[in-house]
Order: C-alpha cells, then structure tokens, then sequence
C-alpha cells in the first residue's frame, strides 16, 4: 500500500516502514522554542542532564514578547540568550521576527521532521515537512537527544476545487473550513490539502493555510512541494534544500473531503472560537474598535500588499486604531522598499517592529473592556489578546483593511473592484 506525505517523512526518520498508530521515536531536523516556552524546555534540559544539543538545529526564537514589556519576561529571555552563549543554540532575537516565518524563510524544508514548542509550528507543512507543536518537555529531550516520540497520525485529505471569487483569500478558504468541520474535527490527524486551488494559490497564501491547521486539532497540516516552493526557497537562497515529495496514489486516508468553492466569500471567525466562522453577509456593519494586520498567519508581503492596496490613498477611520506588524524583519525591508509602509503610516496605521505583538495578549494593542477587534490572527479565544472582556473577529488582510476604513465590518470586495 502506498504512503502519504506525512507518513513517508516518519518512514524516512525512523528507520522503519511505519502506518498510522504506531508509536514511534524519530530522528528530529530542527527543534524550536520560543520566549514563551523556553525558559521551561532551558530547566528540563538541565534537569535531565543535559549538557550539548544533539538535534542539527535547535533555535531560540524571542518574538512573543519582542521587545519585552516587563522585567520578568525580560528575565526570561536572558536565560535563552544565556542558554545559546553556552551550547551553540541559535538565538533569534528581538526585531528579526515571528518564529514561524523565520523557520519559512531561514531552515525548514521539504521532507524536513520538526518539532517545536509553539502550536503553530505546523505552518512549515506549506513547505512539505512534517512540522508540529509539542511541549516544552519534549522539546527540552529533541535538544538533548536529536529525537522524540509520537504516535503516527492518520491523514485526512482536503481536495479544494473550483475558481475563488475576487476578494476571497487563503484565510476565508481555511476560516470555511475549520468552520465546516469544527475545532475538533481533525483531531490528532494530518491535514493534507490539495486540488486546483492549491495548485493556484501562492506559497505565501498556502502558509495561511497550513498555519491553522491547528486550529482544527490537526497534528499538523501538509502540502506537497511543488515549482512554486522550488521559488521560495531560490528568493531565500536555499533552491538547493528543495526535494519532491508527495503522497503515493494509493496512499490511505481516514476521510477526504472534496470542496468546491467557487461560490465561496469573504469569511469571518466570530468570538470565541475559530470555528465559529460565518459569511461576510452576517458580519457587515458589526462596529470595531481596532484593526490588527500581521501574526505569523498574514504578516507576510503578500499579505501587507493586499491590505496596503485598499487603504492607498485613503486614512483609517477615526474611531478606530489600526496596527501593523511585519512577520519578518526581510518582509519589514522589503515594504519599506516598496513603498507599503509608507501608504500604512499615511493611512493612519501604527507600524510596530516585527514579532507577535497584539496577538499574543502580551503587551501591545491589548483592548480595553466591551472593545471589538478584526484581526488577521489565528485564534479569537476570550482573552487571547489580553482582556477576556474583548471580542476577537478573524478575517483576511482584505477585509481587515476595508473594515479599518470604515471603522466597522466590511465586504473587501466594495475597496477591489
């Protein structure tokens, strides 16, 4: 019987020809942990008595809180700046950018087995590597051992076909779906995405899709690499670390799913669950308090020249805030270069240096009581962005720009015609 993506990654990592349920240990390319976990992986990692990393890359990302708020976060991340002095970690620090656009952009690659402790560490999926979140212990024993233990998942595969309207992007196609299948509905399973749409959409937009497949409980989500990831990885300088992989034909899935969504629209996430997704038609002329463009989810170029296009020329509605956040400190260069920034600034929009920022609660943008706030993140928990008595819509750069222009929910499609 033939192999799936993620199944021929665990295959190749272990040694061993493996199917979904068995539990296995694998050979890890790359561990991560980020300002956030970290500091519990540094103290599991000397209580265990470890003295050296054994995994080939071990990175250090400080994003969360980038740069820190508080002396007790500061703290935290002396000790990763600490803990990198004295074993060779790689650090990643304030300013360079999100974890996850940086593993994109810098190391993750097809085939790739990697390990983070960060949920949203499935966004390398894009790429064709089997990327997962786990726990900062587990990490602590990949840095020390070069290996972990999981069970293999089963794989569900997502055919998406048909032709998107105009002002519908990647998100409103991932928001629809986690919607479609609840915040549960791929529990512990690979999402693999493929079809005509896939094929269409660019690298940058299948990100979007992969780094939410966590938000449907998904191990990880994955996309077979293809002529348009060769290119990504050449603008990064690493068209050497591309490899062809892909699902065998009779490769076996636990359900597949078959979309058409071509009469899809622009869709958005309401409080308090991602899955809580709805049509535009339901969410026009909600009033909003703040605007987020950015995260690790749509904080890439594409992404800002989306936005930058419908609110060029215009300003940002008075009753409203609107921040901007790079994903990288590459993509911060490049829309400066190309003028993004500035038609940001001119709009009225508060640009922050790249990293997390609002999305995290941790500092930056957090709301004020009964405040609303579209934002191009991954989560709208109560509380994610720092204040459980704030509501959290999630939509496309699109429809966050349109909505910051007229300080309440908006089509996209009325500023892209």
């Amino acid at each position: 019987m033939g192999k799936t993506i993620a199944e021929k990654i665990i295959s190749e990592h272990t040694g061993a020809d493996v199917h979904p349920d068995d539990i296995v240990v694998a050979r890890v390319d790359l561990a991560m942990v980020q300002d956030g976990t970290g500091p519990l992986a540094v103290d599991e990692f000397v209580e265990m008595g470890f003295d050296c990393l054994k995994t080939p890359n071990s990175i250090l990302f400080i994003d969360h809180a980038s740069p820190s708020p508080r002396k007790e976060l500061s703290n935290a991340q002396k000790q990763l700046r600490d803990f990198s002095k004295r074993t060779g970690a790689t650090l990643s620090d304030i300013g360079e950018g999100i974890s996850h656009q940086i593993l994109i952009e810098r190391y993750a690659k097809p085939g790739d087995l990697i390990v983070g402790a960060d949920s949203h560490t499935c966004t390398s999926g894009a790429l064709g590597a089997f990327a997962t979140g786990m726990g900062s212990t587990d990490i602590a024993l990949a840095f020390g051992l070069g290996k972990v233990w999981l069970k293999v998942p089963p794989s569900v595969k997502f055919i998406l076909k048909g032709n998107m309207q105009d002002g519908v992007f990647a998100k409103d196609v991932i928001l629809h779906i986690i919607g479609l299948i609840g915040a549960d509905g791929a529990n512990y399973k690979v999402m693999e995405f493929e079809g005509e749409i896939i094929e269409r959409m660019s690298q940058e937009e299948r990100f979007t899709i992969t780094n939410m497949a966590i938000e449907a409980g998904a191990k990880t989500g994955i996309i077979a690499p293809d002529e348009k990831t060769r290119i990504f990885l050449k603008k990064h300088g690493r068209e050497m670390d591309y490899r062809e992989i892909k699902s065998d034909p009779g490769a076996a899935y636990e359900k597949v799913f078959q979309l058409d969504l071509s009469n899809l629209e622009p869709t958005i996430a309401f409080p308090h669950s991602v899955d809580n997704s709805k049509s535009i038609k339901e969410a026009e002329g909600i009033k909003i308090d703040q605007v987020f463009i950015g995260t690790c989810t749509n904080g890439r170029l594409e992404d800002l020249k989306i936005a930058a296009s419908i609110l060029k020329g215009k300003e940002k509605h008075p009753s409203i805030r609107l921040i901007v956040i790079p994903a990288s400190k590459d993509i911060y260069l490049k829309a400066l270069e190309e003028g993004i920034i500035k038609t940001f600034v001119e709009s009225g929009a508060t640009v922050l240096a790249p990293g997390c920022g609002p999305c995290v609660g941790v500092h930056q943008g957090v709301l004020a009581d009964g405040e609303r706030v579209i934002s191009t993140q991954n989560r709208n928990f109560k509380g994610r962005m720092g204040n459980p008595q704030a509501e959290i819509f999630l939509a496309s750069p699109a429809t966050a720009a349109a909505s910051a222009l007229t300080g309440k929910i908006t089509d996209p499609r009325e500023f892209l015609k």
